[in-house]
């Protein structure tokens, strides 16, 4: 097995290290095949250990300097001094304290990374459409304001994750969204099978934007579309398959 890691950055945050890690370069095998960093799946532990290990050392850092959450799909952010004594419920993280690695795992929702250079602040979100509708990356924003940050000043990235042309929805989601947002609508298309198609990339932007962040963007990757270098829940889901690896995105000061 290959241990090349293939990273993908943005140059809108060279300024910080940080990367959206594809599937590829790790240790496991079988439906997890590559860099699966989930230990949320049914993947070997050590496995799962390995990959982790190989993504500190490639943000340079100790394995146990990689904090990531337990994560709920919700709009809770933690806001990170030190490496916390236990995994924590959350889902996004800030910090001012270099030397720590932020780390969101993801594998279709959006893996979305933050900096305000001059502010010396990070952080790291997980982003599906219940977290985004719900206000993570509002919440984010503003615990990276409560550390010093300037929204204005902010560059947000949404990394790797489905987009519109691979994620079919119900009209009832779609409803939910229009009685909230009537504005919404411009993220639905009709689909082939005559369902909605959700553009989650570009609602998660919308909502950067709408909060004043200085920049947003996509590094536009679908997840579901491109199985040799990311994990899919969806495209698993369709498959057939009992599990699915998790890809690990992370930003560093």
């Amino acid at each position: 097995m290959p241990t090349t890691l293939e990273i993908l950055t943005s140059p809108a945050l060279k300024d910080v290290k940080h990367g959206f890690f594809t599937r590829k370069g790790g240790a496991s095998s079988g439906i997890f095949s590559g860099l699966n960093c989930g230990h949320g799946s049914s993947d070997q532990t050590e496995a799962v250990a390995l990959n982790r290990s190989r993504v500190a050392t490639a943000m340079g850092v100790a394995p146990a300097a990689l904090v990531g959450v337990n994560q709920i799909h919700s709009a809770d952010v933690l806001v990170v001094h030190e490496v916390p004594a236990q995994i924590l419920r959350a889902d996004a993280l800030v910090t001012k304290r270099p030397g720590l690695v932020l780390s969101v795992l993801t594998a279709d929702c959006q893996p979305v990374l933050f900096a305000d250079v001059a502010a010396g602040v990070v952080g790291a979100a997980h982003a599906g459409w219940r977290g985004s509708h719900d206000g993570v990356l509002e919440a984010t924003l503003d615990a990276m304001e409560g550390l010093g940050a300037e929204r204005a000043r902010i560059t947000a990235v949404i990394g790797p994750c489905i987009s519109q042309r691979a994620y079919e929805v119900g009209h009832d989601f779609m409803e939910n969204f229009l009685i909230d947002d009537p504005q919404a609508a411009r993220f639905f298309a009709g689909g082939p099978a005559g369902k909605p198609m959700f553009d989650l990339p570009a609602y998660g932007l919308a909502r950067l934007r709408a909060a004043g962040v200085g920049h947003a963007e996509w590094t536009r990757h679908c997840t579901y579309s491109d199985p040799a270098r990311f994990y899919s829940f969806r495209r698993t889901t369709h498959a057939g398959e009992a599990d699915y690896g998790r890809l690990i995105s992370a930003i560093r000061l």
